[in-house]
């Protein structure tokens, strides 16, 4: 119970106020949630991810560790995605929605202060949880990116709408800086960093703003619950059992199990208004995993530190 007291209190109690906020700003300024959402993928989330990679020391050891883990991982969650898909017979922007909602994973600004908070003695977990966020960059932005912009567009316009995305360019560019120890000039970097730690604050307010147009019964939806089910709970178990298969043990086994209990992307939704496709479906989904998270994650919190603390 302390564990969930303390993940609710730390983590979804400052998103929820931020939440909070952008729903009282749109209902009082009505907002152009549009164009907030491209300052946040034209402008803030680039420069996230580059800032991310850039100062991230990836240690070589523990990605090797976790590569076959993330790979298999993230194959059953994509076939999950598409079963359930499949079963509630979704059009093709839910299909999008739904896979998304499922195979990606908020592991920044929710998953680093959870393991910031469990990991705090042992800093190899914590450094798992950086090389997650890496790859949940690379990936909410190949096969997220790809799932939202193939369910209204095919063929060569898929590739050119991919090239053209600015975080495309962040990603490569600050992994290229990082590996070469180039060192930016200070009055380059603070203007990125300044836009980096503007982040995680607008990217909240949007989604609040989102929010704040819903209608209440629109919650009522079976797409957003099985969301939740694939995302909170056959997620940590797909992980569990695959830890257990591949006999990964310790502070690797017990980070890797608590980040996969993590909710929704909140890219997911930015991604979804950028390219209208769903975006309120996608912004319920994030806006309930969140706070139904703050159980399930506890009780995974707990029963790995039984398990492999």
């Amino acid at each position: 119970m302390e564990y969930l007291l303390i993940v609710f209190v730390n983590v979804i109690t400052p998103m929820l106020i931020l939440l909070a906020i952008g729903v009282s700003l749109q209902i009082k300024f009505t907002f152009n949630v549009k164009a907030l959402g491209n300052i946040l993928t034209y402008c803030l989330i680039p420069a996230a991810v580059f800032m991310n990679l850039y100062h991230t020391v990836i240690d070589i050891d523990i990605l090797l560790d976790v590569f076959i883990f993330v790979l298999l991982f993230t194959t059953t969650l994509i076939l999950t995605g598409h079963v359930f898909s499949k079963l509630l017979r979704l059009n093709r922007q839910q299909t999008a929605v739904m896979k998304n909602s499922i195979v990606l994973i908020n592991s920044g600004n929710y998953g680093l202060p959870v393991s910031q908070l469990v990991f705090h003695e042992n800093p190899l977990g914590v450094s798992i949880q950086i090389v997650l966020i890496v790859y949940q960059n690379l990936l909410t932005y190949s096969y997220g990116l790809y799932n939202l912009v193939s369910s209204t567009q095919s063929g060569k316009d898929i590739v050119k709408q991919f090239l053209r995305m600015p975080i495309i360019h962040a990603l490569w560019l600050g992994a290229l800086l990082n590996l070469a120890d180039i060192q930016l000039p200070q009055f380059i970097e603070l203007p990125i960093s300044h836009l980096s730690d503007a982040f995680i604050a607008i990217a909240l307010i949007t989604l609040g703003a989102q929010l704040a147009q819903i209608k209440v019964k629109t919650l009522w939806n079976r797409l957003i619950y099985l969301s939740a089910i694939g995302r909170l709970i056959i997620s940590p178990t797909v992980a569990l059992l695959l830890i257990l298969l591949l006999g990964i043990e310790g502070v690797t086994a017990q980070s890797l199990w608590i980040a996969s209990s993590f909710p929704t992307s909140r890219n997911s939704s930015t991604l979804a208004l950028e390219y209208d496709v769903e975006p309120e479906l996608a912004a319920q989904i994030v806006l309930f995993n969140t706070v139904a998270s703050s159980f399930t994650v506890g009780v995974v919190i707990y029963l790995s530190s039984l398990l492999f603390g």
